[in-house]
């Protein structure tokens, strides 16, 4: 027995907001991996905005990028330029034969 919408439900409006989805394929390391790689010089506040959490995490996350040796972090004046180590593999055994380059890559592809 098919079940159908309410009439209500049946044509949701175009102009309706999008709303952040419950998760994502990619973590947050390689959302603000990918704020990274497209501005070096990204303020850590951008970043929490533009990947949807706090200022602290995206300062955590930077801090485990760095240890990890992904990216290195250099002071200009008042803001961060961070380098990166795309070169890198993946950390989880189901894809350590996969570099973080190829990973943006697919991301950047657009």
């Amino acid at each position: 027995m098919a079940v159908s919408s309410p009439p209500h439900m049946a044509h949701p409006p175009q102009h309706a907001p999008a709303r952040r989805p419950q998760w994502t394929i990619f973590s947050n390391h390689a959302h603000v991996l990918v704020c990274i790689v497209r501005n070096p010089e990204e303020r850590v506040r951008e970043i929490a905005r533009k990947v949807g959490i706090t200022e602290r995490a995206v300062q955590r996350i930077i801090g485990e990028l760095e240890e990890a040796g992904v990216i290195k972090r250099e002071r200009l004046g008042r803001t961060n330029r961070y380098s990166l180590s795309l070169d890198r593999p993946l950390r989880h055994p189901l894809e350590a034969n996969t570099t973080i380059a190829e990973v943006i890559r697919v991301i950047e592809s657009e």
